[in-house]
């Protein structure tokens, strides 16, 4: 490349991790390119309170060309990469065109993981990583209480008033915690064939104790926040099927057990975006058994050090266990890239990346929350307050800090959630029930 060539660098994905690449080359010597099959970053965090009618979904995305609009050397292009040609230096979409690069950072994400039930399971219990996912929550959530008002069959309203939500990680628990308030803070006093009050949620784990990545006071501190909001928590047991009218569960004894619901929801697993294996079969990078690509120190492929992979789709261990799927490792990992190519432009070596963790945070509800910070822990309000001030903070336009930060004062205030819009396809929830009573809860 000539003195007078601008590198060409090629970011894939608008998350965290590269978009935060993106914003931290937006002075350098370099001709950038951000491609997302989107047109927005979402701020995954919240779609939870998307779920559940607190946000609506642009309260919490932003557009990218808007986010980059300063940036003179950066272009942004809507379109999905479907593979890339090293020996050639080039991405291409799924339309055919191709984008050439000096240098690849490719961050994609994750997608669910049903464990081999994809196909079974996916249309069932959905997950929760796209504004299209938390629409569709809210959406099944919302038609199940509409569907309770008009039902009269006591076991049949019981199964449409009970929520089951597969894994207890922080999506499982802040799920959990945000549909036991809506239930028990929000909707009380909006129905009359109800009360809300009656809705059951369900909250399966299957490990020990909830929330694993926490500290086991804090798991414990979580689990009592959710009692509080009426979910059960059951960990030790792990989920055999689901059905459009029923969750098999079983629990270490072997014991399996039948729950009646109409709506379950997934957080118990992620896998890697396909991308990652498009990328694996192009350049011999190895995988881990969620499909993450294996970088080295520089968070660059072995063997294609214009290659590089950051934030959930990257498998990078540090002090012997792989780096967590989370917001903070994607956007430390997108300024550490910018930094290894300036410190390449001066003929300098790259250091090793290095996580600095800043702590971990699980919101429950009102009041409720948990905060993981260095040898602090901290559960209840101040945990809860701390998790408000990092997520605005977080947040990247300056309009959607306002409109979040109003909106909660406004929902803490009175309790109201006001984007409880049932939008998209309603499904008729009620023309789908069973002729017969549901049977109750049983051992199988």
């Amino acid at each position: 490349m000539s003195q007078t060539t601008k590198e060409r660098v090629v970011i894939v994905g608008g998350g965290f991790g590269g978009l935060y690449t993106a914003q931290a080359m937006g002075n350098a010597p370099a001709a950038v390119t951000l491609i997302d099959r989107r047109n927005f970053h979402l701020f995954q965090p919240l779609l939870y309170q998307v779920a559940t009618g607190g946000l609506s979904p642009e309260d919490i995305a932003s557009p990218l060309r808007g986010v980059l609009k300063r940036q003179k050397n950066t272009r942004v292009l809507t379109g999905r990469v479907t593979d890339l040609d090293p020996a050639r230096g080039v991405v291409r979409l799924e339309d055919g065109a191709e984008v050439g690069y000096d240098t690849l950072v490719v961050a994609t994400g994750a997608n669910h993981h049903y464990f081999g039930r994809d196909d079974e399971w996916q249309a069932l219990a959905p997950g929760l990583k796209t504004i299209e996912d938390a629409v569709t929550i809210r959406r099944r959530v919302l038609l199940a209480f509409e569907a309770a008002e008009r039902e009269t069959d006591p076991q049949r309203r019981r199964a449409l008033l009970t929520f089951v939500i597969v894994g207890g990680g922080p999506t499982g628990v802040e799920l959990a915690g945000a549909l036991g308030d809506l239930a028990r803070h929000t909707l009380p006093g909006e129905f009359r064939g109800f009360d809300p009050a009656e809705t059951r949620i369900i909250l399966v784990e299957g490990l020990d104790r909830l929330l694993t990545a926490f500290p086991p006071d804090l798991s414990k501190a979580a689990a009592r926040a959710l009692a509080g909001l009426g979910v059960q928590v059951r960990t030790g047991v792990l989920v055999t099927d689901i059905a459009e009218d029923h969750v098999i569960v079983r629990d270490k004894a072997g014991q399996s057990t039948r729950i009646p619901t109409y709506t379950v929801l997934w957080g118990a697993g992620v896998r890697a975006s396909s991308l990652g294996d498009v990328v694996a079969q192009r350049t011999g990078a190895e995988q881990d058994r969620v499909g993450r690509l294996i970088v080295g120190p520089a968070l660059s492929l072995p063997g294609h050090a214009n290659i590089f992979v950051i934030g959930d789709l990257a498998h990078y261990e540090q002090d012997g266990a792989p780096l967590p799927g989370v917001a903070q490792v994607a956007m430390q990992q997108g300024e550490f890239v910018a930094d290894v190519l300036r410190r390449r432009r001066f003929g300098k070596a790259p250091l090793p990346f290095r996580y600095k963790d800043k702590g971990t945070l699980a919101v429950i509800g009102r009041h409720a929350a948990v905060a993981d910070i260095g040898r602090l822990h901290f559960s209840g309000l101040p945990a809860w307050l701390i998790w408000v001030f990092v997520h605005i903070n977080f947040l990247i336009e300056f309009d959607n800090k306002l409109k979040v930060m109003t909106q909660w004062g406004w929902n803490y205030v009175t309790r109201r959630q006001g984007a409880r819009l049932i939008t998209g396809e309603t499904e008729p929830v009620w023309q789908q029930l069973p002729l017969a009573p549901q049977p109750p809860e049983s051992p199988l």
